[in-house]
């Protein structure tokens, strides 16, 4: 009999790659993946109360599109709420976690092992990149967040074994890794590795043509990981730095280990090195006791930084976490406003730096989407571009010129 299943993902790059990663040993045991699963895996996110409302939503609409499918519920929302999510209609299992592979042997029948301390994953469905997970867990507790308690404590996996995975991925013939974790910077916690030294060996290893750093906090970059990115050949002139207030005075509530004259000196380090280098950062509109000048700070703050793009995110009230008690809570209707204000300077920033490179010749990784009759790539430093498509430019790095798409 072929068994068969699906895997719906919520939130994060790092969910992704363990849905990835659980669908590939489903298929190691004979499973296929298909549009009536007899087994749902849903991957399950908690960031916010939006993405919560999500997840019941649709596990609700998989109730009633499969309601004899096994539906099993893995991830954030289910580290922080098991006892509520196994009494949702059509859920069967609930892993949190620490323990959400263990999600496959369920679905096969299989016993269940021990939970390691630490598993590592990384996609293979993009036939171009691959996000490997190299560490898990955070130690910050930041007020407004919700993720420590969903992930626990901060783990890491080994130089070496981060090493045999990218020969892995490499051998399945993609171009591009993505590492990724929940807080990449404390990589190798009670050990004697760090993540500079990971860097180091990855760029020195050099088995795949390209590498991207995800989020890594602003305190945990140092100068010699930017000064090894500008050098190496394979670490992409691409960052994403978590910023999430431009005042001090809201950093401090939100228990942040910086304030903004580092985080300004990070992007100008990154910026004398790399002047071409693509820098994201992460911002909050509305934490509670964000004022109107506080504000005006933060934005004035992120307006005079030399950024490429923003995530811009609506605070979320998470119930237990110290942010949700604090009395002056910011108004839905403020809050609003001033997610759009971050949006549209976003927006602002993005055409900047797309246009500053307007006419260069860069490196293009080329992907398999088709969409009226055009492929889309991205350049080293993030840029995409599109060109007509043609099939045997598919997972090949090409030098393009940069237009506007």
């Amino acid at each position: 009999m072929n068994h068969t299943f699906a895997i719906h993902t919520f939130g994060c790059k790092l969910n992704f790659s363990e849905s990835s990663d659980m669908a590939r040993r489903l298929r190691e045991q004979g499973w296929s993946e298909s549009e009536q699963p007899e087994a749902i895996i849903v991957n399950s996110c908690a960031v916010t109360h939006a993405a919560e409302k999500k997840v019941r939503n649709y596990v609700a609409h998989l109730h009633r599109e499969h309601p004899v499918a096994r539906i099993v519920v893995v991830g954030c929302y289910a580290s922080l709420r098991a006892d509520e999510i196994r009494q949702w209609a059509g859920v069967e299992a609930v892993f949190g976690n620490r323990d959400k592979l263990n999600a496959v042997q369920w679905v096969v029948g299989q016993p269940i092992p021990e939970t390691p301390t630490f598993f590592s994953t990384y996609s293979s469905n993009d036939r171009t990149r691959s996000f490997l997970k190299i560490q898990d867990g955070c130690d910050y507790y930041c007020t407004y967040c919700t993720v420590a308690a969903a992930r626990g404590e901060s783990r890491s996996d080994s130089i070496e074994h981060v090493l045999q995975n990218i020969e892995k991925i490499h051998a399945e013939g993609l171009k591009e890794v993505n590492i990724t974790g929940v807080n990449l910077g404390t990589f190798g916690k009670g050990t004697d590795e760090n993540f500079y030294d990971l860097l180091k060996a990855i760029d020195r290893q050099h088995l795949v043509e390209r590498v991207r750093i995800s989020s890594i906090e602003p305190n945990l970059l140092t100068d010699e990981i930017i000064h090894l990115v500008s050098e190496s050949d394979i670490l992409m002139p691409h960052f994403h730095i978590p910023l999430q207030s431009g005042s001090d005075k809201i950093l401090a509530a939100m228990k942040r280990r910086y304030k903004t004259d580092l985080f300004a000196s990070k992007i100008t380090k990154i910026k004398q090195l790399m002047p071409d280098a693509c820098i994201a950062i992460d911002i909050i509109a509305g934490f509670p006791g964000e004022t109107d000048a506080d504000f005006e700070d933060s934005y004035e703050f992120v307006k005079q930084l030399p950024l490429s793009y923003m995530h811009v995110f609506t605070y979320s009230r998470r119930p237990g976490t110290p942010a949700a008690a604090i009395r002056e809570q910011v108004p839905e209707t403020v809050k609003r406003e001033r997610t759009n204000r971050l949006l549209e300077l976003s927006e602002t920033k993005k055409r900047f730096f797309y246009h500053e490179h307007f006419g260069e010749t860069r490196p293009v990784l080329w992907e398999s989407e088709e969409a009226d009759g055009k492929m889309f790539g991205f350049t080293d430093n993030y840029i995409k571009v599109s060109a007509p498509f043609c099939a045997d430019w598919v997972n090949t790095i090409r030098p393009y010129v940069v237009e506007d798409l």
